[in-house]
């Protein structure tokens, strides 16, 4: 039976996407592994890799398609033995899953009406449809007990005397593949199928006028009050809408609360010369910048301050074993923010590189989505443009997002005296229900004394 290729969701929050470009056509081979087609998500384009082998028999969705729902099918795959013939032969391709609509009041004698469109049954987006029509009968049993494997993991699974019911299929719609198979045979336990990712970002629900709260932005164009002509309308692609929602929901949501520091930083200032002196030339070389001390001290004083390198969740307050900073990165249309693993454990020199390199991608929209998701703190470095002091929306699931402005030259007063240091400002903008008052003061005292004290750094 043919085998439909569905649009994948890449992130836990992705709903569609655009189909850039198909790196395969109608008629081509393939095998599991070998790179299909490229995605566009509202953070990165992402390539897609076949899950089973067999011979492109069919391509539903062109490439340059904006809005493709996930799990809407793009593509059939015919199975070795298998011509064009099949793909007539074989069920309609499943429809992407969309929210159901409540059902209108029938009429008391009316009998319900049959429907040939599969509608879900209000799960989640990626669940299996159901038929609103076609009651269970006995042969949908025994098709629920018939197992759904390719023909190459059969026969494997034959050589090798496997028994196919204990496995758990990844390929499309839980069918048994060659992966499937071979990581069974090296692995003694009974193969366990991937399940649904448990980090990835709660979806909140959406602002709604309920309760006197309006949000602005909600109505269209026409209502808003402009003249017709008086302006130019730019419609917004999908990262501008994903940070419009996640944004207002976060500002709506989490109680934010801020406190503000300042840090001296003419002793960082004076190491991170040296420091860069001292770097060798081609490979190994790095430049140091002040982003990266901030994104060290960051890390260390969330290993200071463990009870701060949290989120909160509908389960309670999850703590943290390691510090992953999220650094805000302007891209063309919005931003993204890369995170940087285990900061703590990497010296200057890994994090100055490791954080240009994610940049990089980031801005060519290269990133993985493992490289953009999760994170346990947030950076944003307006610095560069002058700005001097300004407060940042949390970034969930973080608990706390720390706003840099510039560092300039300022008087200060020491010994009674007055003097010119070099004077940054930073505000933290923290969620109540994690970290109280004194928590994120705590935090910002350590943080101040990696900053005005960088030597700590390097222990």
């Amino acid at each position: 039976m043919p085998i439909p290729i569905l649009m994948p969701a890449l992130s836990p929050t992705m709903e569609e996407g655009t189909l850039a470009k198909w790196h395969v056509k109608e008629g081509d081979t393939v095998a599991s592994g070998d790179v299909i087609a490229e995605i566009e998500t509202d953070k990165a384009t992402m390539e897609v890799e076949a899950v089973d082998e067999g011979t492109v028999g069919r391509i539903l969705i062109s490439e340059g398609t904006e809005n493709v729902k996930v799990n809407e099918t793009i593509a059939m795959i015919l199975e070795e033995g298998e011509d064009a013939g099949a793909l007539d032969a074989a069920p309609a391709p499943p429809l992407a899953p969309v929210p159901s609509s409540p059902p209108a009041p029938a009429e008391p004698d009316a009998p319900p009406a049959p429907s040939a469109r599969p509608v879900t049954n209000g799960a989640a987006l990626g669940s299996a449809p159901v038929s609103a029509a076609v009651a269970p009968t006995a042969g949908a049993a025994s098709e629920a007990s018939r197992i759904f494997a390719s023909p190459l993991a059969k026969r494997i699974a034959g050589q090798e005397g496997l028994d196919l019911a204990a496995l758990t299929g990844s390929g499309p719609h839980g069918r048994i593949i060659k992966r499937d198979v071979l990581s069974a045979l090296a692995n003694p336990a009974p193969a366990r199928g991937p399940q649904a990712a448990a980090t990835g970002e709660p979806k909140a629900q959406a602002p709604t006028s309920e309760g006197g709260l309006s949000v602005p932005g909600t109505a269209p164009a026409s209502e808003l009050g402009y003249a017709e002509g008086s302006y130019t309308l730019v419609k917004a692609d999908g990262m501008r809408k994903t940070i419009a929602r996640r944004l207002t929901e976060a500002k709506i949501a989490i109680p934010h609360y801020y406190l503000t520091i300042e840090c001296e930083l003419d002793a960082l200032l004076a190491v991170r010369k040296d420091l860069n002196a001292r770097s060798p030339e081609g490979e190994g070389a790095f430049k140091i910048s002040v982003n990266d001390f901030l994104i060290r001290a960051s890390a260390l004083a969330l290993k200071r301050v463990p009870a701060a390198n949290a989120s909160w969740s509908a389960d309670g307050i999850l703590e943290h074993h390691s510090a992953d900073i999220a650094v805000a990165v302007a891209i063309d249309g919005g931003l993204i923010t890369p995170v940087i693993r285990q900061a703590e454990t990497k010296g200057l020199a890994t994090l100055a590189n490791e954080a240009k390199s994610l940049a990089k991608r980031a801005r060519e929209r290269k990133l993985a989505p493992e490289e953009y998701q999760g994170g346990t703190f947030s950076i944003s470095n307006l610095g560069m443009f002058g700005i001097k002091t300004f407060t940042a929306v949390i970034n969930p699931p973080h608990s706390m997002i720390m706003a840099v402005g510039a560092g300039e030259q300022r008087p200060v007063i020491r010994d009674g005296a007055v003097a010119a240091a070099t004077v940054m400002s930073v505000t933290l903008s923290c969620d109540h229900r994690v970290v109280d008052g004194a928590l994120g003061a705590e935090f910002l005292r350590h943080f101040k004394g990696f900053i005005e004290d960088p030597m700590t750094l390097m222990l």
